[in-house]
């Protein structure tokens, strides 16, 4: 890593945790206990929220819109879980279907029964590289909340101490230029200065469009990536 690097940007997964974790674990869960979160919290503020940014989603104003025909709650919860469902099994990477699995995940977190999976490096990097001054961001298309539970409760403890900021879809989608533009402008850091780690070289990309420093991580399991032979890579944290 260069010396002149003043913030880290991390992906999740394939990149700190395994994608089997994501796929095998935390997606899984959601899918089981979708129906018992919804007919329990159907009103709640965190989910009308939420299921207002799902209808955005799908080009309505509001959940009402969406959900104007049904008239109980069975039918309308019974839309919200299939139509989830649905982008869960395509590994849709939108806002509103982010935003309900970090809050069933974050029950499952609260009881638990869940405990995130980190790479052993990944604490240890985390520590060294605040140690020598530099800055912890997450960029995730999981949520914030769901990014901020997913860090709190690891099979290493509480991370979120070595993290300053978290970053989801609602600054853009990972694979597109201007994403990384609009967390440049947050964090106010010069792109040359900060390196983004991800195991996807599409989001390599458009990182390196933005002018920021890049790096393929290339962790057991992760799927082979096109053109990977583009990016300088790494298979773990311990020589960064």
């Amino acid at each position: 890593m260069k010396e002149d690097i003043s913030t880290i940007l991390l992906d999740i997964e394939g990149t700190t945790s395994s994608i089997s974790f994501v796929f095998d674990v935390l997606f899984p869960y959601a899918k089981r206990h979708m129906r018992g979160f919804l007919e329990a919290n159907l009103e709640s503020e965190p989910v009308c929220k939420t299921l207002d940014q799902m209808a955005r989603d799908q080009g309505y104003a509001h959940r009402q819109q969406w959900l104007a025909d049904l008239s109980t709650d069975e039918e309308r919860i019974d839309r919200v879980v299939k139509q989830a469902c649905q982008w869960m099994d395509e590994d849709a990477k939108l806002t509103g279907l982010k935003e309900l699995q970090g809050l069933i995940w974050k029950t499952g977190y609260d009881s638990g029964e869940l405990k995130s999976h980190v790479y052993p490096d990944v604490p240890e990097a985390m520590k060294r590289w605040v140690g020598k001054g530099k800055t912890i961001c997450i960029y995730s298309s999981g949520s914030i909340g769901a990014q901020k539970t997913f860090f709190k409760d690891t099979e290493y403890g509480d991370l979120t101490h070595w993290i300053t900021d978290y970053f989801d879809t609602t600054s853009g989608p990972k694979k597109e230029q201007k994403s990384y533009e609009n967390i440049l402008r947050k964090i106010g850091t010069d792109a040359s200065k900060v390196l983004f780690l991800s195991d996807i070289t599409d989001e390599l990309k458009a990182a390196r469009q933005a002018g920021v420093q890049v790096l393929l991580v290339v962790r057991p399991g992760n799927r082979t990536q096109e053109e990977s032979e583009q990016f300088a890579a790494v298979e773990e944290f311990g020589g960064l």
